[in-house]
């Protein structure tokens, strides 16, 4: 096999959606494969990826990565037609559990976040998500693994729109404090905290662990706000911990999140506890 096989994508989950765009994208590379008169173990050496791997892409079973169609399109001279769907293959690369969130996170207008267990996944480092998804049971298998970390990563795009978001974190102190991975890991998470504070958008808060009685205690609260109008909702206390769009649902999550807001340290003190607790690792 060729090194760097397992980077050309990830296995299609059974009865995803996502399957006939996938195994579309597999014919037309086999097409333009045959009509460049290459054959599997040809392009799988120009691409520098095993002959498997070429073979499950063609026949649907793999989603190939962004990045492995745009070499493909210039080693089969295919003029734009494999290109023309990294744009799908990048959405697919999302665990179908993970899609549906990511999507409405990019067209979210605002976003009220509070973590009581773990730092944000849009807050997080690449090795910090990875450290923490491998303490995750049952544990994930190399390829899942790095499809999560990947997945997760690629969500993060929220900061690089324009207009963006506006984002609003609130994280308890624990969070902070958990050295996940190790310190080193810990201790660049929270650089990139500070970093990522100092965005306009962005609103960044710390409940310390000193103030108990505030509704967090329910566990985590998400709050997604749409330029129509309408929302969506998670806790982990109530509705079953299912997404909520009932504006009733979504008023009960606002008054949750503003009471947490309000008890929590102002973004300024907040920044000065990171700097603090970063001090002390």
């Amino acid at each position: 096999m060729t090194e760097g096989v397992d980077e050309a994508g990830w296995d299609v989950e059974p009865g995803d959606e996502i399957e006939p765009v996938v195994q579309a994208v597999g014919r037309l590379l086999k097409v333009c494969r045959e009509s460049a008169g290459m054959s599997v173990p040809e392009l799988a050496a120009a691409l520098r990826y095993g002959e498997d791997m070429i073979r499950k892409i063609e026949r649907g079973a793999r989603i190939p990565r962004p990045e492995c169609l745009d070499r493909a399109d210039q080693v089969l001279k295919a003029q734009g037609h494999l290109r023309a769907f990294m744009e799908d293959m990048r959405k697919a690369r999302y665990p179908k559990k993970v899609r549906q969130l990511a999507e409405l996170e990019e067209r979210s207008v605002g976003m009220l976040l509070y973590s009581n267990h773990n730092i944000h996944g849009l807050l997080q480092t690449e090795e910090y998500a990875r450290a923490l998804l491998r303490t995750w049971r049952p544990a994930y298998s190399p390829d899942e693994l790095e499809r999560m970390v990947t997945a997760r990563m690629a969500r993060k795009s929220v900061f690089e729109r324009s207009p963006a978001p506006e984002l609003g974190f609130v994280l308890e102190e624990v969070t902070l404090r958990r050295p996940i991975g190790d310190t080193m890991v810990l201790r660049r998470q929270l650089e990139h905290m500070l970093e990522v504070a100092k965005l306009p958008f962005v609103e960044l808060q710390v409940m310390p662990t000193a103030h108990a009685n505030h509704p967090g205690t329910g566990g985590r609260i998400q709050v997604l706000k749409f330029a129509d109008g309408t929302g969506m909702g998670r806790t982990d206390g109530d509705f079953g911990g299912r997404p909520v769009s009932h504006p009733r649902q979504l008023r009960i999550l606002d008054l949750r999140y503003g009471i947490i807001r309000a008890q929590a340290l102002t973004p300024e003190e907040s920044l000065v506890f990171i700097e603090q607790t970063l001090g002390e690792l």
